[in-house]
């Protein structure tokens, strides 16, 4: 990464802490909120979707949110390398959505590895649920409440676990 791309990344991270620490801890109508995530995402929230207080993320500017999504409070969003959330999602409170991760080697320990989260369409991730880094979470599947993903997941799926594992298909 650039010198200069980290300087922006450092900026945009100030920003982003600043409007995070007023949203959490200041009382808004839904409209005052929906606007602060937008300055946080730099995207426009839509009106469909409902993000439940508090919201958490590192860095902001690399979340996608899709319509008809709900996301419930305390969910921790570290997005440097992108969380993509297709329409009508819903994350349940305390989730993580990691895509960042440093390297084992301890010369390497404070490099970031950056792979994006993908969350597609009509996915559910429950309570405490953690999407590592890289992850890519199936069209209708379901992510238990504590699980830890740490591979994809088929669509119409059911995992669970630490680490997470298939415990059943959905019919359709």
């Amino acid at each position: 990464m650039k010198t200069q791309d980290k300087e922006l990344i450092q900026e945009i991270v100030e920003q982003n802490q600043r409007l995070l620490q007023n949203l959490n801890t200041q009382r808004h109508y839904e409209c005052e909120a929906r606007q602060l995530i937008s300055e946080i995402t730099g995207q426009k929230i839509p009106k469909s979707t409902e993000i439940r207080l508090p919201f958490y993320t590192d860095y902001g500017h690399n979340i996608k949110i899709g319509e008809r999504v709900f996301i419930n409070s305390n969910v921790m969003m570290v997005d440097l390398g992108g969380i993509t959330i297709e329409d009508d999602v819903l994350i349940g409170p305390g989730a993580y959505l990691l895509s960042v991760n440093h390297g084992l080697k301890p010369k390497q320990r404070k490099e970031l590895e950056l792979k994006p989260v993908l969350i597609k369409k009509n996915a559910w991730i429950g309570a405490r649920a953690t999407i590592c880094p890289g992850v890519i979470v199936g069209e209708n599947a379901v992510v238990a409440a504590g699980a830890v993903v740490t591979k994809d997941v088929p669509k119409n799926t059911v995992i669970a676990g630490v680490p997470a594992k298939m415990i059943k298909k959905i019919d359709e």
